[in-house]
């Protein structure tokens, strides 16, 4: 299942704080903040897709994710490698290197992942 753009920023304001109370994550928001309102209705979508789930003392409730970073976005990029590449993670890495504004440096550390996984294999 997939977060909207706006669940998306909320959850990860949540990733970073790992645990929050709804003041916690509007503080996190940059100005203009969203409504209370607003944020109370995404965090309830998003436990109905069971990316995220509370604990409840007394009238507050403090939100966690179940979902970790890492896991949503892998699942994202393969889906767009499955979608837009041709399910080929060679055309994603030619289109990345090529068509991103990469320095040498940041290519050379590119480089470096890829051979060390090379080595594991």
């Amino acid at each position: 299942m997939k977060l909207s753009k706006s669940e998306e920023e909320l959850m990860n304001i949540l990733w970073k704080q790992k645990k929050a109370f709804m003041k916690d994550l509007l503080d996190a928001y940059p100005e203009p903040k969203p409504a209370t309102t607003t944020v109370a209705t995404l965090l309830k979508r998003m436990a109905d897709k069971k990316f995220i789930d509370y604990k409840s003392f007394g009238r507050s409730r403090e939100y966690f994710p179940l979902v970790k970073k890492k896991d949503y976005f892998s699942k994202h990029v393969n889906g767009l490698i499955k979608n837009f590449f041709n399910d080929s993670a060679s055309q994603f890495a030619s289109f990345f290197t090529q068509e991103t504004d990469l320095s040498k440096a940041e290519l050379e550390e590119l480089k470096k992942l890829i051979d060390s996984e090379i080595l594991k294999k």
